[in-house]
């Protein structure tokens, strides 16, 4: 079969079951045996969900590090701004390393193997910044968290929607983007009152909560039929699922779209830039630079400094952003099949613009000497509007839209070049913004402002509506609306 015809196959396969009325239980007690290929969120996924999620957390905390942890590094170990800029972005450059090689590294080792891989190099740079004496071992620190993390965002992510029920698929996949928030909402508050080297021995922990839940949870049954090995994967559907749950037809449905998947597995790189694909690679590609061009990175990682330079309480504000991030990250997980992604996107997309036209205004009366009084409540509420929408909207739902934009035969080259893509951009603000400020201080954030207009025209013009459509519709669309 060529794989053109395995593309249509695709598009109209039969191994798509009828859909059937579902009975499932909520009292994670395991399936009725007439249910087949949904059931109850059982203790064992439950468990899995965690120790995924753990390392989601561990990332947050990573990602809200800097910020806090900015004015004392920079006292005790005298880092210049250029210093600084290096030790924030380097982060992104190893997770630009970690994006290139997690798909190769999760099928090589397994989910569990690469998420265990990933916290090797995690661990290791939380070490190096906590014993730190200069700025090389910090750099060499940030740089092995970016690649420890590059590699298990992904991973976690995958391994949570492989051993998940397909009724509550999407409400356990949320956990990964919660958990991340958490976590930096936990940099946040705690770095107020503590050294950034004990802030640092904070961010081991869920790495070691991690660690050792991996000895605990199962490998992902999709996972082991890949590899050949069926009998230890129906082994350990059974055991995600429950003794008392039928899973004969999610095995098969594993198992037929294992021979699929392996039948489509020699997909060159450069498959990506055929021209039946170029709509969904420009929706990946494109949505992610003008999100993270809209300074989501300058304003996390340099937080504190934003603050304190529009005469704003650090930790004041930085407590406030700690305090609304849990809360609105839930209200996006509730919007997003509730409003649609499009309308979601959107509205949250132009919250985020009010929110850098705030800041950028609060600088440019600052400039002109006037209204000074009003700077400091300028900033902090430009900052909180954007929080509300980047939270709410902006920071998850284009991984949902990737998720679903790409036919499976492309599935894994081009979610790594628009992860990839994703950090780059991280990198470019990340690293530039100090010297954007120094230039302008107001105009930094009329640039970023500037992009999430762009946004806004962007998912208006080009993004589909995904919601409520199976991934083979959104795929046959996408292609349909070349021709």
């Amino acid at each position: 079969m060529n794989k053109a015809s395995m593309e249509e196959g695709l598009l109209n396969s039969s191994l798509i079951p009828e859909e059937k009325p579902e009975v499932s239980s909520i009292n994670g007690g395991g399936c009725s045996k007439e249910v087949s290929g949904s059931s109850a969120i059982t203790a064992v996924v439950v468990l899995s969900i965690f120790v995924a999620a753990s390392g989601s957390f561990a990332y947050g905390c990573s990602v809200g590090y800097s910020s806090p942890a900015e004015s004392g590094i920079m006292n005790d170990l005298g880092l210049s701004t250029a210093e600084y800029s290096v030790f924030s972005s380097i982060t992104t450059i190893g997770g630009m390393i970690g994006a290139v090689i997690t798909g190769k590294v999760a099928d090589l080792v397994g989910r569990r193997g690469a998420m265990w891989f990933s916290q090797i190099f995690c661990i290791m740079g939380w070490l190096s910044i906590i014993f730190a004496k200069g700025a090389w071992w910090l750099d060499v620190g940030r740089l092995l968290l970016g690649v420890g993390f590059g590699i298990n965002y992904y991973v976690a992510s995958i391994y949570v929607a492989e051993i998940t029920p397909k009724n509550i698929r999407g409400g356990c996949s949320s956990f990964n983007p919660l958990s991340l928030y958490f976590g930096m909402s936990v940099m946040f508050f705690v770095g107020n009152v503590i050294n950034w080297r004990f802030l640092a021995l904070i961010g081991i922990v869920p790495c070691l909560v991690q660690v050792v839940g991996l000895f605990f949870i199962p490998e992902s049954p999709r996972w082991l039929a890949m590899i050949g090995k069926e009998k230890e994967s129906e082994a350990t559907l059974q055991r995600l699922r429950g003794e008392k749950c039928d899973i004969s037809q999610e095995a098969a449905e594993i198992r037929d779209y294992t021979e699929i998947l392996q039948g489509l597995s020699q997909s060159r790189i450069l498959d990506l830039f055929e021209r039946r694909y170029a709509h969904s690679l420009i929706v990946g590609v494109g949505l992610m630079l003008l999100i993270q061009f809209g300074g989501n990175c300058a304003i996390a990682f340099y937080a504190s400094s934003i603050l304190e330079a529009a005469g704003c309480s650090a930790s004041v504000g930085t407590t406030a952003m700690a305090i609304i991030q849990i809360p609105f990250s839930i209200l996006g997980v509730y919007s997003m099949d509730k409003f649609g992604r499009r309308p979601l996107l959107m509205v949250t997309a132009a919250l985020t613009c009010l929110g850098t036209f705030l800041a950028g205004l609060a600088f440019l009366l600052q400039d002109f000497d006037q209204w000074k009084e009003l700077s400091a409540a300028l900033i902090l509420s430009g900052l909180l509007v954007f929080s509300a929408g980047f939270y709410t909207g902006v920071g998850g739902t284009p991984w949902i839209i990737m998720s679903e934009i790409f036919p499976i035969n492309i599935k894994s080259s081009a979610g790594s070049l628009v992860t990839l893509t994703n950090w780059f951009g991280s990198w470019i603000v990340s690293y530039t913004y100090n010297f954007l400020f120094e230039w302008s201080s107001a105009g930094v954030f009329f640039i970023y402002t500037i992009f999430s207009g762009l946004v806004i025209v962007f998912v208006a013009i080009l993004v589909p509506e995904t919601k409520g459509k199976t991934l083979e519709e959104i795929q046959a669309s996408m292609i349909d609306l070349l021709h």
